[in-house]
């Protein structure tokens, strides 16, 4: 395997990971396609953008399984 494929490889299995962390692994992958395509147009200087990111913070922060599905619950509204 080519250093880039490998590097394309460690990204993807580390965005995976996110998508599990975040307890999406199992919805349909339209809508998940759909909120990240959302996503992406949230401007990097808005309140919103600092908002997420202070919400995904948290949750890496997160020791266990259980405080994540507490995390996760607090912020769905």
């Amino acid at each position: 395997m080519t250093a880039d494929r490998k590097s394309e490889a460690r990204e993807k299995f580390l965005l995976g990971g996110i998508v599990v962390k975040a307890g999406l692994s199992k919805v349909d992958r339209a809508f998940l396609l759909g909120g990240l395509i959302e996503l992406a147009c949230v401007r990097p200087d808005s309140a919103e953008y600092r908002r997420l990111h202070e919400i995904g913070e948290e949750v890496f922060k997160a020791r266990s399984s259980s405080t994540l599905a507490l995390d996760i619950e607090e912020h769905v509204e």
